[in-house]
């Protein structure tokens, strides 16, 4: 009977060795676990099996474990993006990618728009100019058309209208008042020719600066509403998650911004701009009556008679 325990005892102690087990210890008491017991991962706090399943066995995945693993890939997968504009850009959904290229079109056509209306209207302002001055010292209107004949610009179409009126008034008679009146017509029309010309462009100007927000706007709801989307697909409101759309979202609103400011700036110096190049356009004419109300006052008292008709020169 001894050697029949000891003999039992040996027989026990082999199986326990064979067994892979691991103890938790609770205060002074051991409690074997078996290997096949889940565990929780203390940095990721998902469930890790200890055993490896059999080969050809696809260990079983509850739902909710399944959620966590989408929710953590997901997390990892924007940590690791580029939050950059070019990146949020580049990882942002298509209609938000037109939005964003619509108005950096938008932009630069504003910009585009400035720097040559800006040429324009400093050039026509001193053509403008010169002409004034030559026309504000001259005697006579010939003097005046005479020393601005190298003159460019509305300036000039403004004398050759003036001229060409005079000498259609010069072919029959007329009274001093039905001439100061044709030739303030013809002014007229030519001033608000030039007005136009000159204002050509600052609509897309305008345009722009009202519409692009609103433009920037539709892009940013329309990326929120993907990102909730993705909220509820991922049934997570993990910041990691959710911040990086939300981020896409709003950069359509700021390219909005970026675009309409400027617009909006450029747009209010040019009808500054603009109105003071209509104004010298004024004194040119208000010259022009002048030298024309003294060329006819002299003309009554017969100092000085009117040129003789010509064809009328074409404006630079």
């Amino acid at each position: 009977m001894f050697l029949a325990g000891i003999w039992l005892s040996c027989q026990s102690f082999a199986q326990a060795e064979t067994a892979p087990t691991s103890e938790i210890s609770a205060g002074a008491v051991s409690v074997p676990v078996p290997a096949d017991v889940q565990t929780l991962d203390p940095q990721s706090g998902l469930s890790v099996n200890q055993a490896a399943p059999p080969e050809g066995v696809q260990p079983d995945v509850t739902q909710s474990e399944a959620v966590q693993l989408a929710v953590a890939h997901q997390a990892k997968t924007h940590a690791g993006m580029d939050l950059s504009p070019l990146g949020m850009y580049l990882a942002a959904d298509w209609v938000v990618k037109s939005v964003m290229i619509l108005l950096l079109s938008a932009s630069l056509l504003t910009w585009a728009i400035g720097v040559a209306k800006q040429l324009q209207i400093y050039t026509a302002n001193r053509h403008a100019r010169r002409i004034l001055q030559t026309l504000v010292v001259a005697d006579t209107l010939e003097d005046g058309a005479d020393n601005t004949q190298t003159g460019k610009g509305m300036g000039m179409a403004l004398i050759h209208a003036a001229r060409h009126e005079l000498r259609l008034s010069a072919l029959g008679a007329a009274s001093e008042g039905g001439i100061k009146e044709r030739v303030q017509a013809r002014l007229d029309r030519v001033q608000v020719s030039a007005g136009r010309r000159m204002s050509q462009g600052t609509g897309v100007l305008a345009t722009v600066g009202s519409v692009a927000p609103f433009v920037g706007l539709f892009g940013t709801v329309w990326g929120i509403m993907n990102a909730f989307i993705g909220i509820a697909e991922t049934q997570t409101t993990n910041l990691a998650v959710v911040a990086p759309g939300i981020a896409e979202a709003l950069l359509a609103t700021a390219i909005g911004l970026v675009a309409a400011i400027p617009a909006v700036v450029i747009y209010n110096h040019f009808t500054r701009a603009i109105q003071g190049y209509k104004a010298l356009l004024a004194d040119i004419s208000v010259a022009l009556l002048v030298l024309i109300s003294r060329d006819l006052d002299r003309q009554s008292t017969g100092e000085t008679q009117f040129a003789e008709p010509q064809p009328m020169q074409k404006a630079g």
